[in-house]
């Protein structure tokens, strides 16, 4: 994570930009006459919000940590796509 204050973030736009999308670069941007924000790739934010999504009720939550559980466990089953 990268912290720049408004005024060089502005005047370099186009460079912190590429940062944080090519790089994955998070930027927060300090403002002193303001609250600070956070740049980040959009895609990473998608992420964050499936991930969000998928761990906001309980039972999905249990769900998730028993596949895992079992994943590193190596007791899983293997199954076949199933195309239509």
């Amino acid at each position: 994570m990268r912290v720049v204050n408004y005024s060089d973030f502005r005047n370099n736009l186009a460079q912190n930009l590429n940062a944080v999308n090519d790089d994955r670069e998070i930027v927060v941007v300090s403002r002193t006459k303001g609250k600070n924000v956070v740049v980040m790739d959009l895609d990473e934010y998608n992420a964050i919000q499936e991930t969000l999504h998928l761990t906001s009720n309980a039972t999905n939550r249990q769900r998730l940590t028993e596949s895992l559980q079992e994943m590193h466990a190596g007791t899983f089953k293997a199954h076949k796509l199933i195309e239509k």
